[in-house]
């Protein structure tokens, strides 16, 4: 009864550590992973595994402060002073409506190519975008965080289902179109592994950068940790909260796991020249079809869009809470309490109030702008999205040190000292600041170099 019953508790608890996961587990693991994989086998396992440990302690301190104080990390920034909140909004600012266009324009073209194999339907790429933003705007929209949580669950199910399965696909070298060949897994584990070398820097600086996601989205966890509590009419305690968030982000650690031994598994040897972005996951789909058997499409194909369409809900939600909460900081003003909230939580009500009482600083209008700017973006300026993601990606590397040491402060500092991290975690976080400033310092003389 007893085991039972702290079961329930913990499954209850479940939500924003499962959004972080979706956050993070897109382009970066179904891209960049797979990539790593079919370019140097497992070569890149140590780095993916070094990137989050040294991003864990801060992505941590999100939920932690949140369940602690019962605030969200904006609002730590906003005590410890107006300089943090404005660093964390231009980074915000800077990437939200770059990032929206790069995953939408990525899961509308896995959707297009999926989708049209079953479905008698054809439709332009753009199509698919505006389709992709109206359902994620109908789940965030109407139904708010919970319909979020409840659609990020089962999205999450899907992802991990049908991802172990193409793992296990690849690896038991089950293959219509050589079955006399060597099994994948016995060939990549009986050959040297690949020298992954500073010939390939600006890769590497890119894999781990966003892997398996920017130290910003503390914020959002944070937040996402508040509205739990209010859906559920209590606050999270530190110990729900930190279980939610090992819980997602050992997640979003393993998926990129099973993304990069896809890549080590199938695409390695293949002799592909290897596209980017929305290229990249077509291409993905078809050499699995030729090498498993066109069987294992739909396979590969769900794994892949049910990646993308997670992250691109996700961010739609993520990003404007964030500017939602940074904007009210900016002026001053904590986060609305629970009558409050109360009274604007439906579809209309938080329309017009959003609208009226400043539309670039309510939530919803901070939605809206940012599936109305990234559509626009990914319609009209396509051809230059390439560089615009590579513009937010600069951003995010420079920035993951000063957010560290930001989010470091805000814990040490404005914590319950029961509530703060031990000895241990100190070091660990202090070791990580010094390898980020590494990391962006590296970034920075590969850009001066090139």
């Amino acid at each position: 009864m007893g085991s039972s019953g702290r079961l329930s508790r913990c499954l209850a608890c479940i939500g924003p550590g499962l959004l972080l996961a979706g956050a993070a587990i897109g382009v970066s693991h179904l891209v960049q992973a797979t990539r790593a994989g079919a370019e140097f086998r497992f070569g890149m396992l140590g780095l993916l595994v070094l990137a989050c440990l040294t991003k864990y302690p801060f992505l941590e301190f999100g939920p932690r402060y949140a369940a602690s104080t019962g605030e969200d990390l904006v609002e730590g920034y906003r005590r410890l002073g107006a300089w943090a909140v404005w660093v964390c909004a231009l980074v915000t600012f800077g990437s939200m409506f770059i990032v929206m266009a790069g995953v939408t324009i990525v899961t509308a073209a896995l959707a297009k190519f999926v989708l049209e194999l079953y479905l008698p339907v054809s439709m332009p790429l753009e199509a698919w975008s505006g389709v992709i933003i109206a359902a994620c705007l109908s789940v965030l929209l109407v139904g708010r965080y919970r319909a979020l949580e409840r659609t990020m669950k089962v999205v999450m199910a899907v992802l991990l289902v049908s991802t172990l399965a193409a793992v296990t696909l690849a690896a038991t070298g089950l293959s219509a179109a050589q079955p006399a060949a060597q099994p994948a897994a016995e060939r990549v584990l009986t050959e040297p592994p690949a020298w992954w070398g500073l010939a390939n820097l600006a890769f590497i600086l890119a894999f781990m950068g966003w892997m398996p996601i920017p130290i910003d989205s503390a914020i959002w966890n944070s937040i996402w940790v508040r509205e739990k509590g209010a859906a559920r009419g209590r606050t999270m305690t530190l110990g729900e909260a930190l279980f939610d968030y090992r819980l997602g982000y050992i997640t979003a650690g393993l998926v990129a796991v099973l993304f990069l031994s896809l890549g080590a598994l199938v695409l390695y040897g293949q002799g592909l020249d290897l596209a980017d972005g929305a290229a990249f996951a077509r291409q993905l789909i078809e050499v699995y079809g030729r090498t498993l058997g066109a069987w294992s499409v739909p396979v590969i194909g769900l794994a892949a869009l049910t990646t993308m369409l997670s992250t691109t809900l996700v961010v739609l939600d993520a990003f404007p809470r964030a500017m939602h909460r940074l904007t009210e900081a900016m002026r001053g003003r904590g986060p609305r309490g629970p009558a409050e909230r109360g009274r604007r939580s439906g579809f209309w009500s938080g329309f017009w109030s959003g609208f009226w009482s400043g539309f670039w600083s309510g939530h919803t209008g901070w939605v809206l702008a940012q599936a109305g700017v990234g559509f626009g973006i990914l319609a009209w300026f396509r051809a230059g999205l390439g560089t615009m993601v590579d513009l937010a990606t600069t951003l995010s590397f420079l920035t993951a040190p000063v957010l560290a040491v930001i989010n470091y402060l805000v814990i040490t500092r404005l914590t319950p000292p029961e509530a703060r991290p031990g000895r241990w975690m100190r070091a660990w976080s202090l070791a990580a600041i010094v390898f980020l400033i590494a990391f962006s310092g590296a970034y920075v003389v590969w850009l001066v170099m090139r």
